[in-house]
């Protein structure tokens, strides 16, 4: 059980081989996980478009978002967050290439009334 975001990072993500994805805790209507990233960006002209809400907090690293409805991307460092939400098309741009990029992710949907 992963008890410390900063340490023990799978071996693809030490190596710079992928981006690895963990799931910390999931319940109905939510997922929180840790996303390790190592240079990795989304790929040319592709976006992301959830069914659910995403916060999401950079805790060490470095990283690019564009969201579809910005003209400048956001430069997320160490302690920034977002939420994006829902149908809200984005992509990565980059990570660095420097160091790990640590994500907190926290995937949330709002049930209907």
């Amino acid at each position: 059980m992963l008890t410390n975001l900063l340490h023990t990072f799978p071996e693809a993500a030490k190596k710079g081989a992928e981006e690895t994805f963990e799931t910390i805790l999931s319940r109905p209507n939510l997922c929180i996980e840790r996303i390790v990233s190592s240079g990795q960006a989304s790929p040319p002209d592709f976006w992301y478009c959830q069914q659910q809400g995403e916060w999401v907090m950079v805790i060490q690293g470095a990283a690019g978002l564009q969201l579809e409805n910005e003209p400048d991307e956001r430069v997320l460092r160490a302690g920034d967050f977002v939420n994006i939400p829902a149908q809200c098309r984005h992509r990565i741009n980059w990570t660095s290439s420097e160091e790990l990029t640590v994500w907190l992710a926290v995937h949330y949907e709002i049930p209907a009334e």
